[in-house]
C-alpha cells in the first residue's frame, strides 16, 4: 500500500491535563467528570419541560441531583470491576491492593456501562419511578459521555485503527511507523454527536418520552449500528 497520502499529524496532546506536585489529573478521568455533569443537567432540563412528558415527568428535576450520585458510583465501580474481571484478572487476584488504585490501569467502558444499567434500575425501583423511563434518561444522558470519552482515547493514542493510505490516516505514537484511520474520532461522532442529534430528534419531535421505552430501543439501534461502523475501521486485537 502506498501510505504517502496521510497528511493529517497526531497532536500528541499530553494525557496529563492537570498536574500539582504528585497529583495528576488526566484527560479520561476528566471525559468521566464532564460526561456525567453534562448529562445530568441535560436530564434536568428535560424533567422540567411538561410537554415532552405523559402527564408527569418520572420524578422531579431535584432528584436528578441523588441520580447523578448514583451513576457516579456506579460507572466508577463498574469500569473498574470491568477493568479488573475482563483485562487482567491473574495480575489484580495475585495483588488485590491495586484493584482501588483507579489510576493505575484505567476502568472499562462496558463494565461501567453494566454498572449504569444496574444504578438506573435501582433508582427507578428506589424512587417509585417508571424503569423505562429512567432508563431512557440514562440513554439521552449517555452521548455526553460517549463523545468526551472516546476523544479521550485520541488523546491517550489508544484504540487507533486499521493501517491505511486514506489522507486522514496519522501516525500513532505507539501505533507503528505506518498511519491508521483515527477511529477513536469516528466513534467519538458517531456514538457521540450523532447519537445526540437523533436521541434529541426522538425526544423533542417525535415526543418520544411520552412512549417510556423508545428512546432506550433507539439508543441501542444507532449504538449497535454506529459500534458496527467503526469495528470496520478498528484495529483487530
Amino acid at each position: 500500500m502506498i501510505f504517502s497520502l496521510a497528511f493529517l499529524t497526531y497532536p500528541a496532546i499530553d494525557p496529563v491535563a492537570i498536574e500539582i506536585g504528585p497529583i495528576a489529573i488526566k484527560w479520561y478521568g476528566l471525559s468521566y467528570m464532564f460526561g456525567l455533569l453534562l448529562g445530568w443537567l441535560y436530564v434536568k432540563q428535560l424533567l422540567a419541560n411538561s410537554s415532552l412528558w405523559q402527564g408527569r415527568a418520572p420524578f422531579k428535576p431535584e432528584q436528578a441531583d441523588d441520580l447523578l450520585l448514583w451513576m457516579t458510583f456506579a460507572i466508577v465501580i463498574g469500569g473498574r470491576l470491568g477493568q479488573v474481571l475482563l483485562y487482567d484478572p491473574d495480575f489484580y487476584f495475585a495483588n488485590p491492593a491495586e484493584i482501588v488504585k483507579i489510576w493505575k490501569g484505567g476502568m472499562s467502558f462496558h463494565g461501567g456501562l453494566i454498572g449504569a444499567g444496574i444504578a438506573l434500575i435501582l433508582f427507578a425501583r428506589h424512587t417509585g419511578a417508571s424503569a423505562r423511563s429512567v432508563i431512557d434518561l440514562g440513554c439521552v444522558g449517555a452521548p455526553f459521555g460517549l463523545f468526551l470519552g472516546r476523544i479521550a482515547n485520541f488523546i491517550n493514542s489508544e484504540h487507533w485503527g486499521r493501517e491505511t493510505d486514506a489522507p486522514i490516516g496519522m501516525v500513532f505514537p505507539n501505533g507503528g511507523p505506518l498511519p491508521r484511520h483515527p477511529s477513536q474520532l469516528y466513534e467519538a461522532v458517531l456514538e457521540g454527536l450523532v447519537m445526540f442529534i437523533i436521541l434529541r430528534f426522538v425526544t423533542h419531535t417525535k415526543f418520544g418520552l411520552k412512549r417510556p421505552g423508545l428512546v432506550a430501543g433507539v439508543f441501542l439501534v444507532w449504538y449497535g449500528i454506529a459500534r458496527s461502523i467503526c469495528e470496520f475501521f478498528r484495529e483487530p486485537e
